[in-house]
């Protein structure tokens, strides 16, 4: 085999793995158009790459909070390091169904947010990746511990 199939060949699994790993991956540029839209993003929001693609984020979720979530991403260009959102500040960025309605008491999927710089060949941060993890089962169960903790030592 060739050094150039090899190279298409690992492009064409490594291209699989992002759409079809179990979190949410979304790239925007510096003007917040949608870069990449991952398989997860499509399922949970009902939107699909080839619409969100080349969009504004903020056109495609017109509920985002747009001066908080740019602030941020903005933070991720200028500074050049990653930001990290816990459930636990915000429950969700995006306001995804929960998909598990008969195992969760959530009606929306609890998410921890990773905005991550992407550096082009000159070092230079033109696209910021979103990540979404679904800690859903995290936060309903520490949610539920709490709320036992707080019933034991009520008097």
């Amino acid at each position: 085999m060739s050094m150039q199939s090899d190279g298409l060949a690992d492009f064409h699994w490594m291209f699989d793995l992002l759409h079809h790993i179990d979190v949410g991956l979304v790239v925007l540029d510096r003007q917040y158009k949608v870069q990449l839209w991952n398989s997860f993003m499509e399922n949970h929001s009902g939107v699909s790459s080839s619409i969100a693609k080349q969009q504004s984020l903020f056109s495609v979720f017109p509920d985002l909070d747009q001066n908080w979530l740019q602030q941020k991403l903005d933070n991720v260009f200028s500074l050049k390091t990653p930001i990290y959102i816990s459930w636990e500040q915000r429950s969700h960025l995006f306001k995804f169904t929960c998909y598990r309605p008969l195992t969760s008491i959530a009606d929306y999927m609890y998410q921890n947010i990773a905005i991550r710089p992407i550096s082009g060949p000159d070092g230079s941060i033109n696209q910021v990746c979103l990540v979404v993890y679904d800690v859903t089962d995290v936060a309903t169960n520490k949610m539920a511990f709490d709320a036992i903790r707080q019933g034991t030592t009520k008097t």
